[in-house]
């Protein structure tokens, strides 16, 4: 890396760093109603996925006085099931980063965000990188996912009773339609229920391998033709005979 690429880089982030403490609180955007039931609702359905493969089967028999107890039960179809799911889906949204280049509820997903991947890439390759946030905090939950988690809990304890209606009979009915559309978010604003990730590509890691692939495959091709090319100039120029210039010579009758 170059004097001046490596100054470049030095200067390119150190301003995006003050740009966001210049902004202040605007740099921090908390999660409205919208985004926090559609993540809950994400997590709750992908956590009953999870937990649906299983054949467990629950024994109920507690030997009552008459040593009769209830007949055993599926995991799959318990109150146990229910609770833990409940009990934990607000944990699994810590596993979400911020990325800041997306917009909308985009900007929470899981996995390191495009900014943090590139700058850790930087630092990976010696490059001292400077901002207002300390590497060590780089990793750390933002105030959003903190905020995201804990409105989690308000959500779930406030609606449990909605859930436990969907979960013992209305499964057939997606689940972020059930709790947020017609009860959470009743009346109010659900764009951001219709807001999907599409990657780019550039940014998206999954589109930067599929690129690098693409350009290594049109790079042997084009390699290809050339040989091809250049094979078939050398085929013209061996079938060509040498022409003898005839000017200047004269020949008598």
């Amino acid at each position: 890396m170059t004097f001046v690429t490596r100054f470049w880089l030095l200067v390119t982030v150190a301003a995006a760093g003050t740009a966001a403490k210049n902004d202040g609180d605007e740099w921090v955007h908390l999660p409205d109603n919208c985004e926090v039931c559609k993540f809950v609702s994400i997590e709750m359905k992908s956590a009953f996925d999870e937990t649906g493969k299983t054949k467990e089967v629950i024994d109920r028999n507690y030997r009552f006085i008459d040593s009769k107890g209830a007949p055993p039960i599926k995991y799959v179809k318990s109150d146990l099931r229910f609770i833990e799911v409940v009990e934990n889906v607000c944990q699994r949204l810590l596993e979400y980063n911020l990325h800041k280049e997306r917009s909308g509820s985009n900007r929470f997903a899981k996995g390191m965000s495009e900014t943090f991947s590139t700058l850790h890439g930087l630092v990976n390759k010696g490059v001292n990188v400077v901002m207002d946030i300390p590497y060590e905090l780089w990793n750390e939950t933002s105030a959003e996912v903190s905020d995201l988690k804990k409105r989690c809990d308000v959500l779930v304890e406030q609606y449990e009773d909605v859930i436990e209606d969907w979960y013992k009979g209305s499964q057939e009915e997606d689940l972020t339609t059930y709790l947020c559309e017609k009860h959470v978010l009743k009346g109010q604003d659900t764009a951001c229920l219709k807001e999907e990730w599409t990657p780019k590509k550039k940014g998206d890691q999954a589109a930067i391998a599929e690129d690098k692939k693409e350009k290594k495959s049109n790079g042997v091709n084009k390699q290809k033709k050339e040989k091809k090319v250049k094979k078939k100039k050398a085929e013209r120029t061996e079938g060509v005979q040498p022409q003898v210039s005839l000017s200047g010579t004269k020949t008598e009758l």
